[in-house]
């Protein structure tokens, strides 16, 4: 049995080599025999090597693996000194795919096979991905550099050695959910900002609304109307967007309370599909004016500012911290009639929150009917607060865009929700 499962191993060990292999040999098919350090075979031989040294690595010990790497490197180097003499091809990506299968074929035998599978997979598409990763970098400008390094500063370094508990009259400041939401803002506006860069004017805003409305059209509404002072003839298309986002919302919040409580979908199903379905087909139609107002203007190109928004995310998360007090306050004066304050306080700021502390709530003596309105009475706010920071932020023109669309939609789902004859 044991050898039958080291026979599975190296079997594992040789396909990830001829995989890594594949890419490596396609990618050089055009040199002749002799001219490339390692080809289809070669790879899937050093995957096996790794395999074989680290069954006998198990049996005399871990150094063996340190010894059969240095020497596999010393011999590749060789073989690379040896290579330039032919042809001048100074780079060593292929030194370090063969390093990096042999140790691949070790890791399968030590029993990290789906991390060494996995690994091999990812490593085969970042070499096969030469050269769009090469353009993007040879379009990348220095300011764009700049903001992706700060962005995650303030997000892989700054974020995780934040205290996740609260603070304050009530516990009510929590600095990690605070500074996650100046990560989430700064986050949103870089990525509508490539967005926009990579597939256009009028593409771009709707991607951001696609992608940002699965974590806060909030954070997209703010955004989008913000470039609607800088670039007016994009109206249609960053509506469209904001819209996007927002029917977005309307989508992520039923399935977020289904996945806590499956009862609540078809009890909130009526409403939010409604409302969903009204602002995507609003979206829709901004989104096709602008396509005709595009064909309409000479001048398609636009200058993008800074893609690191951190002013503007810190000023959001200002707001959010005052909700989060003013929601604590609302509860404490209010005591258990606090869930439908604290519904359309909440929604004030985020739509999350409450719709999971409702769902989990709703599994655990609150009644369903409660549960539901709440969620409902903090989407409505929710949309009502984004129509409102759309005219304030943005021009007029895109605010009363949103603002009607959103609130339409509101209209149609609610009054389908009372004709149910369910809601209040």
């Amino acid at each position: 049995m044991f050898e039958l499962q080291n026979f599975k191993l190296l079997g594992i060990t040789l396909a990830i080599g001829l995989l890594i292999g594949l890419e490596r040999g396609w990618h050089t098919r055009d040199k002749a025999e002799g001219m490339r350090i390692a080809g289809l075979r070669t790879y899937g031989l050093i995957a096996l090597l790794g395999g074989l040294w680290g069954i006998l690595a198990q049996q005399t010990g871990i150094l063996l693996i340190g010894f059969a790497f240095l020497s596999l490197t010393i011999v590749l180097l060789v073989a690379y000194g040896k290579s330039l003499d032919k042809f001048e091809d100074y780079g060593i990506t292929s030194v370090i795919a063969c390093l990096i299968t042999f140790t691949l074929g070790a890791l399968t035998v030590f029993g990290h096979t789906t991390l060494a599978s996995a690994s091999a997979v990812v490593i085969t598409i970042l070499l096969g991905f030469k050269p769009l990763l090469h353009g993007w970098m040879n379009k990348l400008e220095q300011h764009e550099l700049e903001a992706t390094l700060k962005l995650l500063l303030i997000s892989v370094v700054m974020l995780p050695v934040l205290p996740d508990r609260g603070f304050g009259p009530w516990a009510a400041l929590n600095p990690y959910l605070i500074w996650w939401m100046v990560v989430l803002i700064a986050g949103i506006s870089y990525l509508g900002y490539f967005a926009i860069k990579m597939v256009g004017n009028r593409h771009g805003p709707v991607l951001t609304g696609v992608f940002g409305g699965l974590v806060s059209s909030s954070a997209v509404t703010l955004n989008l109307a913000r470039l609607s002072k800088t670039f007016p003839t994009m109206i249609n298309a960053l509506s469209a967007g904001i819209l996007t986002a927002c029917a977005t919302m309307f989508v992520r919040t039923l399935l977020l309370a289904s996945i806590i409580n499956a009862a609540l979908f078809l009890r909130l199903f009526p409403a939010l599909a409604i409302m969903g379905l009204v602002t995507y087909s609003t979206a829709y139609l901004l989104w096709k004016k602008g396509e005709f107002e595009d064909n309409q203007d000479d001048n398609k190109d636009i200058q993008l500012e800074n893609p690191f928004q951190l002013g503007m995310a810190i000023k959001f998360s200002a707001f959010l911290a005052s909700i989060l007090l003013l929601a604590k306050l609302l509860q404490a004066y209010f005591g258990n009639l606090g869930a439908y304050v604290l519904a359309a306080t909440s929604g004030l700021a985020d739509v999350d929150p409450i719709t999971l502390s409702m769902s989990q709530a709703s599994k655990e003596g609150l009644t369903l009917e409660v549960a539901a309105q709440a969620i409902l009475i903090a989407v409505v706010v929710n949309s009502v607060v984004k129509s409102i920071m759309a005219m304030a932020v943005g021009t007029k023109a895109l605010g009363w865009r949103v603002g009607a669309a959103l609130v339409f939609a509101l209209i149609i789902g609610v009054a389908a929700d009372l004709n149910s004859g369910e809601l209040f």
